[in-house]
């Protein structure tokens, strides 16, 4: 089946079974490997992207679910040259250890931010609580979001 979606503001189309997951089609067949397979669970979130503006876990989302909407990977925020604010937030806060976990908190993140630009401690911890870092870079991560927000309000 051709399946039609947009990704990272991109029009594509996928000859697909409507039951392949979403993160097989972007790994795979798109090549946007920011995204990652930890789980397949829902239990680690290192797959999440955004499906219209939400956090949606890829490794479970079959892909005939997205025709006609928007996805964004890590690889739609920013680029090396020009980070997005809150890649350069991490950055800033060297919350990434290993990274693998990284891209999923990213874009919940993103999430997090698009809807609640002044977060608290306890807001950013409830959107990211079902994300696994086994670096234990946690303390790090819960401050490069609050910087993210701080910059993308123009406080810093």
């Amino acid at each position: 089946m051709d399946i039609a979606f947009t990704v990272n503001g991109v029009a594509r189309s996928v000859e697909a079974s409507e039951t392949a997951s979403l993160l097989d089609i972007l790994r795979n067949r798109l090549g946007l490997m920011g995204t990652r397979y930890g789980c397949g669970l829902e239990q680690c979130g290192s797959c999440v992207v955004l499906v219209d503006g939400q956090p949606t876990y890829a490794c479970t989302r079959e892909i005939g679910t997205v025709a006609k909407r928007s996805v964004m990977t890590v690889e739609g925020l920013g680029s090396a040259d020009k980070p997005h604010p809150i890649q350069q937030a991490f950055l800033d806060e060297q919350a990434g250890q290993c990274g693998y976990c990284l891209s999923g908190i990213v874009m919940a993140t993103k999430a997090l931010l698009d809807r609640n630009p002044s977060p608290s401690r306890a807001d950013i911890i409830a959107a990211l609580d079902k994300h696994l870092c086994r670096c234990g870079a946690h303390q790090r991560i819960l401050r490069a979001v609050e910087r993210a927000a701080a910059s993308l309000r123009g406080a810093t």
